[in-house]
């Protein structure tokens, strides 16, 4: 198995915009929608399964607990082209386990086997993979976690992102989930040795690339978030680190023109320019004018109705007009 280096679904945050820009960092980085229900495919107006060709390769991140639902949404996830399809077992907010799916689903791993089994048998040939917490509320030892593995296990499916904490479904907020329960590195790595036939990818408090890095003596691969989202520029030297291939641009400013042109035709197209660049305003962390740069976006951006800001922003940071 080759190593792997994922950008982490994020509600809110990882949209179809926000996967175009990291895509253009990044030509190898494995991407992921935002978690979407299946209610919200099924019974919804929108189009929640739009993305841009460019995005491959595509992870759709499902959230339901009804296995038909899953299967339905899971053919659907098939014929638009998704690379393959991972089932949420891991998100504590309390809407999502009012809809009885997300971590609360780690105490039913019977109806997960089920889950995944009816995702599998509609996939075909695209894989269908599972993203979970170590554990839940007090119910976080090592058996409790094998328990759900070995329900995954038998439903067939062999691709598991752990984050490495468990969640406290009552008393902590999804934002302070993400930050109190420790993290537990070790578990993960414990998985690995004993289910060496699953694809484990390590997920939760990295920050750097060479962190990322560290994790690849013990698990397949590693799932950045929040760490990315802030510093975009790091996807950058993510083809280079991970798969040996060219380092695609040489600073941040060179990406611009692409996502220029690809607001114009959003805008073209009835969006705004606040949809795409508003996921850019990191683009320039830990560099000087990186405050100017976020300043100029967040001041001007929200009622800009051309790309024109992105060049301003980068003008004040660079000092220089930018082709």
């Amino acid at each position: 198995m080759s190593q792997i280096f994922a950008v982490a679904p994020m509600i809110d945050w990882t949209d179809r915009h926000c996967r175009y820009f990291h895509r253009q960092l990044s030509t190898r980085a494995v991407l992921y929608t935002e978690m979407v229900t299946t209610g919200a495919i099924i019974h919804g107006k929108n189009d929640f399964l739009l993305y841009n060709e460019d995005e491959h390769p595509l992870v759709l991140q499902l959230g339901g607990s009804n296995p038909a639902d899953l299967a339905s949404c899971t053919r659907l996830a098939v014929e638009r082209g998704y690379d393959e399809i991972n089932l949420n077992v891991g998100c504590p907010s309390d809407r999502v386990q009012n809809g009885r799916f997300g971590a609360c689903l780690m105490a039913e791993p019977e109806l997960v086997g089920d889950c995944l089994k009816a995702m599998q048998d509609a996939a075909g040939t695209v894989p269908v993979s599972i993203k979970t917490r170590l554990g839940i509320d007090d119910q976080d030892s090592y058996s409790f976690l094998m328990r759900l593995l070995q329900a995954v296990d038998k439903a067939g499916v062999s691709r598991l992102t752990l984050h490495a904490r468990k969640a406290w479904l009552n008393g902590l907020s999804p934002k302070e989930n993400r930050d109190i329960p420790p993290l537990d590195y070790a578990r993960v790595h414990q998985v690995k040795r004993d289910l060496n036939h699953f694809e484990v990818l390590l997920n939760g408090g990295l920050q750097s690339l060479d962190e990322a890095q560290e994790q690849l003596q013990f698990v397949d691969g590693v799932m950045l978030g929040r760490a990315v989202y802030q510093n975009p520029w790091m996807l950058a030297a993510v083809d280079s680190a991970f798969y040996g291939q060219p380092t695609k641009w040489q600073a941040p400013e060179e990406v611009l023109p692409v996502m220029a042109d690809y607001i114009e035709r959003h805008i073209e197209a009835g969006g705004r320019f606040w949809h795409v660049a508003r996921h850019m305003l990191g683009l320039f962390q830990n560099r000087p004018g990186a405050r100017q740069w976020r300043r100029h976006l967040s001041e001007n951006g929200p009622r800009a109705e051309s790309a024109a800001p992105l060049y301003e922003a980068a003008e004040k940071v660079l000092g220089q007009a930018v082709a």
